[in-house]
């Protein structure tokens, strides 16, 4: 993918905008450094997100089919998973959690079913200090639920008392939510944001959060300190020069160093409409380094289609996938319908609170315990989903045919009462479902044991929920009792009928190793063989992070960057 015109240079190219992807794009245009960003999504500043029909069925990744929208879905054998395509990647679409993966579940040597094993070169204290500085930036706090402004939430109060009831820990974990105007101050619904020194790059007004349950769909007021109200932001007034609707395709390792990388450009007025790869603007630019942050699907694939220009990489390429242990089941209202449990799921930011169990490696744990841990959170939704529940079903087929019934023989004067305000309200339902119901997420340690290749030009996973399956049952037994608990029914995702998850979290493919035996790229991300070649997202993990990753891969980011600003004696 050679363009006529002349080759464009850089310092730096990153490719991708998500949590690995804008902390490298920042820290190295902060140290001075020639930095372009590629990222094959469009911007979304707040307002722009989808909330009607027609722009929900435009709103999916499919740029060959017309379709330039930020949820990209990808199905395989075992699972089904879905990821964003945007400027600021998955945090345009995540729900905002920040939680340091446990000390104790950086393991070693810890032994994979099939062999091999699952081994973390690094450290909780080393990456403590990352932490840190991805917490200030993206200013982290807990959901105030018990300020007079966000008194309220049902669901959180649930979820403490559930925990209260099984001895299980619980916790508000931080979020990257402004809760406030500006940090320090308190909390209160729709106040205009004071924006960071660094500015803004959308130049649009953002608002504290009105408490919608959107965060997962795009927030439109911009209470989420995403990445591109953060990082983003601070990296284009650091000099970065960011480029959304560029997706790179081709990667090739230069003798004397250096990397060629080709992208096309999705054009505006292609969306609605087919056009083919080859139909698509070309463009390279060579750089000294390259940091690879397309996310877990998009970097490895690259990787795997680009082996060819790019000699010698490890056989560990492809392998380690994880779904981070990614489990969706729902708390249902019980048959006692006069005393239903409400927890109020479309109120508040999608997760609040955080149920945690025990891992085998955690200190003390013996017995029944000593198996993988994992988090269970309380997830929600939009209110319009509500009405999607309340208005679907056979039940609300029966109420439709009973206010026809009752309209036709009042239309026809066969039916003394001719209000038929009752027969509305009756139509409508008395909302017992949507009110008693709520999404439990779980996440946590399952098996890194997928394997990811090329099937033609197309990714392929393979990897199944049976070795994983001890895993899976435990969380699903704990679930169950949060149910029992909290006196509601329980409900399991019915693709799990077909032993089936959907995973918003995957992980591996290029992970990061002490050797190229075990792994793609050493403990600071730098590719085995490849120097100057770095992987920063969610790729180069060598197994599940157990809570929400998006913490960890940009902490491990920033730590990168710090290593390669510390080996770096000549300008790059």
């Amino acid at each position: 993918m050679r363009s006529a015109a002349p080759e464009e240079r850089a310092d730096v190219v990153v490719v991708g905008s998500g949590f690995g992807g804008s902390v490298s794009a920042y820290r190295l245009a902060e140290a001075g450094q020639d930095v372009v960003l590629l990222e094959r999504g469009r911007a979304y500043p707040p307002g722009s997100f989808p909330r009607n029909p027609r722009e929900m069925s435009r709103a999916f990744w499919d740029p060959t089919e017309g379709l330039q929208g930020m949820f990209d879905v990808w199905t395989f054998r075992g699972f089904d998973s879905l990821v964003s395509s945007g400027l600021g990647g998955g945090s345009l679409i995540y729900a905002n959690v920040m939680i340091r993966k446990d000390e104790r579940w950086f393991v070693c040597e810890d032994p994979l079913p099939g062999g091999g094993y699952e081994t973390w070169p690094v450290t909780r204290a080393e990456l403590d200090p990352h932490y840190d500085a991805v917490e200030r930036m993206l200013n982290v706090s807990p959901y105030p639920f018990e300020s007079p402004a966000y008194a309220g939430s049902r669901k959180t109060h649930a979820m403490r008392e559930a925990a209260e009831k099984l001895g299980l820990e619980w916790s508000l974990p931080p979020l990257a939510v402004s809760f406030s105007a500006a940090p320090g101050q308190q909390p209160a619904i729709g106040l205009p944001l004071v924006d960071p020194p660094y500015g803004n790059l959308h130049g649009v007004q953002r608002k504290s959060c009105r408490l919608c349950g959107e965060c997962n769909i795009g927030c439109n007021d911009g209470a989420k300190n995403s990445l591109d109200h953060t990082y983003l932001s601070a990296a284009a007034a650091e000099g970065a020069d960011i480029r959304p609707r560029c997706e790179v395709r081709t990667i090739e390792a230069l003798e004397g160093g250096g990397y060629r990388v080709g992208y096309v450009e999705h054009l505006p007025e292609n969306e609605g409409r087919d056009v083919d790869w080859e139909d698509m603007p070309r463009h390279t630019i060579v750089c000294r380094r390259l940091v690879l942050a397309a996310g877990t699907y998009g970097t490895t694939l690259l990787l795997l289609r680009n082996r060819e220009t790019l000699p010698g990489l490890s056989d560990a390429l492809g392998t380690k996938f994880s779904g981070n242990g990614d489990l969706l089941t729902f708390l249902m209202p019980a048959d006692d319908e006069e005393n239903v449990r409400q927890f109020g799921a479309s109120e508040g930011p999608v997760i609040t609170s955080a149920l945690r169990v025990p891992d085998a490696v955690d200190e003390g744990v013996t017995g029944e315990c000593a198996e993988r841990g994992f988090y269970i959170q309380d997830g929600g939704y939009p209110a319009f989903a509500e009405w999607i529940a309340e208005t679907s079903g056979p039940k609300s087929l029966w109420r439709i045919g009973a206010f026809l019934g009752k309209w036709l023989l009042t239309t026809l004067k066969l039916a003394p009462d001719n209000s038929l305000g009752a027969e509305l309200s009756d139509l409508l339902g008395d909302g017992t479902l949507s009110a008693g119901a709520l999404p439990l997420l779980g996440m946590g340690r399952d098996v890194p044991d997928g394997v990811m290749r090329l099937d033609g030009d197309r990714l392929d996973v393979e990897w199944t929920s049976e070795t994983s399956m001890a895993y899976f049952e435990r969380m699903r037994s704990t679930m169950r009792q949060i149910a029992d608990a909290l006196g509601t029914g329980f409900v399991d995702n019915p693709m799990w009928f077909f032993r089936r998850i959907v995973t918003v979290h995957p992980l591996g493919g290029a992970p990061i190793g002490d050797h190229p035996g075990e792994a793609v790229c050493d403990a600071n991300g730098e590719v085995f063989g490849h120097p100057g070649l770095y992987i920063a997202d969610g790729a180069a993990m060598p197994g599940p992070v157990g809570p929400n990753p998006s913490l960890t891969i940009a902490a491990m980011a920033d730590r990168m960057c710090t290593r390669m600003l510390e080996r770096s004696t000549e300008p790059v």
